[in-house]
């Protein structure tokens, strides 16, 4: 092989009067090497994308929920939240109760989902609160006896940045939040609002969250809901995410007849199904560029093949095999896609770390749910990407290295 390797190398050194084959070559290379490198960045962003969506979900919200299964919400909380809490696999569980209100600051006002909890246990599994300013946990603690009346005294509430942008709100600003759970009165149910203080934001990074939650203390929650010592879900985090399903079914068992579960997976399943077909879609396209580049190697070979015909007769005239032909030009085409796939994975690896490291690409997280574009690559997308590119471009250089291996020495010279 060292013969075959040694011809290959010196066919590639294009002399002034193949210059025309030196630069497909040249081309050939570079294709290649784009094709390497678009793929490893739209592999990392795909990555990347998954990767923090689901990082950012499994962090910013619980793993599992039990709720009643019609609805009416859960009494007698504290003995059942206690007996879950300890089941295997459970790492912690935190009472809450949701609601859909419109919150508003003069004439602006925005709808959201409002959670009222106890920090100590919210914190423990979510860490939306972690991202709150200062000052936010300690606001929500429970506080004894009846709620103040004051407006300097107002319930505090805290709210996801985005949301309070939304209404112009900042912190120690009073707000107001008008829930649906209204008073019937003659002239129908009228709904009830009541003056809270932004004691605090959070930033998140996720949209969803920024832009729609609220949290309130449990009890001026269940006050402004009409619902006295009810909640509407417990939430669990476990020590395995990707187990959620399976965790989730021995809850629900243990909580016994009239209760159901839901788990992260089930609720983000048609959004990570999306990234998956994201992913596939964007390999088969750009893989398309690979394509491209290995027709450069076919015409590349297929010129050098017509070009070194004279020189091919006469080696095959000295002994020199037909598969030592057919290996020279296979050698060819494996050292241009060696040469572009290593050049690619260098460019698509940079490329990749410094977007991952400096994050200079930035998103609208109104469409895309994140404010910056993530990059993941990973070293098995590498092997992936380079024994496809490789594996087209020899696939390129089959029908050239045939084309020498059939040239016949006699009719070669003929003329010569």
């Amino acid at each position: 092989m060292r013969f075959e390797l040694y011809v290959a190398a010196r066919y590639l050194k294009a002399k002034r009067r193949q210059a025309v084959v030196g630069v497909v070559t040249a081309i050939s290379v570079t294709g290649v090497t784009a094709g390497v490198a678009a793929l490893i960045i739209a592999l990392a962003i795909t990555n990347g994308m998954e990767r923090d969506l689901q990082g950012k979900l499994v962090d910013s919200s619980a793993h599992i929920q039990l709720m009643r299964v019609k609805g009416d919400g859960i009494r007698d909380w504290r003995p059942l939240l206690e007996r879950l809490r300890h089941l295997p696999h459970v790492v912690a569980a935190s009472p809450g109760l949701y609601e859909q209100v419109l919150v508003a600051r003069g004439a602006r006002s925005g709808g959201a989902l409002i959670e009222g909890i106890l920090p100590n246990y919210e914190k423990t599994v979510s860490k939306l609160l972690a991202a709150a300013t200062k000052g936010s946990i300690r606001a929500l603690e429970p506080q004894a006896g009846p709620s103040p009346a004051a407006d300097s005294e107002l319930p505090p509430i805290v709210l996801g940045q985005g949301l309070a942008e939304t209404i112009g709100a900042s912190i120690g600003d009073s707000i107001m939040v008008i829930s649906p759970q209204g008073e019937l009165t003659p002239y129908g149910v009228i709904p009830k609002w009541v003056p809270f203080r932004l004691a605090g934001t959070y930033h998140s990074g996720f949209y969803q969250y920024d832009a729609e939650w609220g949290f309130l203390r449990l009890a001026d929650a269940q006050r402004l809901f009409d619902e006295p010592d009810l909640l509407s879900v417990i939430s669990f985090k476990v020590d395995d995410p990707n187990r959620a399903p399976e965790i989730a079914r021995t809850i629900e068992e243990a909580a016994g007849p009239g209760f159901m579960t839901t788990n992260w997976t089930e609720e983000n399943r048609e959004l990570f199904r999306a990234l998956k077909l994201e992913q596939v879609v964007t390999f088969i396209v750009i893989a398309l560029i690979v394509i491209v580049a290995a027709l450069n190697i076919l015409i590349a070979l297929t010129m050098m093949v017509m070009e070194k015909t004279r020189d091919i007769a006469v080696m095959m005239s000295f002994g020199v095999q037909p598969g030592q032909v057919r290996r020279i030009f296979l050698l060819q085409g494996f050292l241009i896609s060696v040469v572009g796939t290593a050049l690619g994975l260098i460019l698509g690896y940079l490329t990749s770390w410094a977007g991952g490291h400096y994050h200079f690409i930035h998103l609208s997280a109104e469409v895309y749910s994140i404010d910056t574009l993530p990059f993941a690559p990973r070293a098995l997308d590498g092997v992936i990407v380079s024994a496809v590119s490789i594996g087209i471009s020899l696939l390129a250089t089959l029908y050239p290295s045939h084309a020498a291996a059939r040239i016949l020495p006699a009719e070669a010279l003929r003329y010569e």
